[in-house]
């Protein structure tokens, strides 16, 4: 299966939501693909913090990255996907040439936002990007993840209602909650399977894992 994870909106998450994913689908035997498609490259600079904190220890979870980006993304992944059983593309936040060929050979769309209005407005532009693609690739589905979200659930709900608003994004709907431990693991390149005792950040990992991979 060829996830992508992306949006038109920086810093909602993407590349720790894309790492966590592909960490915890290698953990199941799963020979994953990790693909860099955003142009500041944080997927690759969590991998060389990864090669770094693995370099005297056995890796249960074996993710390979690989930096990938431009309008041939589609082509090139075509030509390398029966090479694994996942490939999993962090996009990055704008509307990229990547992303747009990202989408057309993607099976699954995650789109990250904040519960803030500024970022949840933003997905006119995501519901076209989607609509778009899924002209030429009858296949894709939309994830939508609350990323970052709010403890107290005022801010949740709102963005619950403006989103639940989009008929074609209402099915799949996800909430991760605000957690110091995704950073905290990121920084050693790991993911919160294998650092840390979050199980709630865990299960919420899980939820989304499952959503996709079901």
């Amino acid at each position: 299966m060829i996830v992508l994870i992306g949006g038109i909106k920086g810093g909602t998450g993407k590349s720790t939501i894309a790492t966590n994913l592909a960490v915890l689908r290698a953990s199941y035997g799963h020979k994953t693909l990790l693909i860099d498609a955003d142009e500041q490259r944080s997927a690759c600079d969590w991998a060389n913090q990864r090669s770094e904190y693995f370099k005297d220890k056995y890796c249960d979870n074996e993710v390979t990255t690989i930096a990938l980006s431009g309008k041939y993304l589609f082509s090139e992944v075509r030509k390398i996907c029966e090479d694994w059983d996942d490939i999993i593309i962090d996009a990055g936040g704008r509307d990229t040439t990547s992303q747009r060929s990202a989408l057309m050979i993607a099976d699954r769309y995650v789109v990250p936002f904040k519960p803030r209005s500024f970022d949840v407005w933003t997905l006119a532009s995501v519901k076209n990007l989607y609509e778009d693609a899924s002209v030429h690739n009858h296949k894709l589905s939309p994830i939508i993840v609350i990323n970052q979200a709010d403890a107290r659930g005022h801010d949740n709900e709102e963005a619950f209602e403006i989103l639940m608003d989009w008929i074609t994004f209402k099915e799949k709907m996800i909430f991760i909650g605000n957690r110091k431990s995704f950073a905290n693991a990121a920084a050693e390149g790991l993911s919160i399977i294998e650092k840390g005792k979050d199980t709630k950040a865990q299960d919420e990992l899980l939820n989304l894992f499952n959503s996709i991979y079901e």
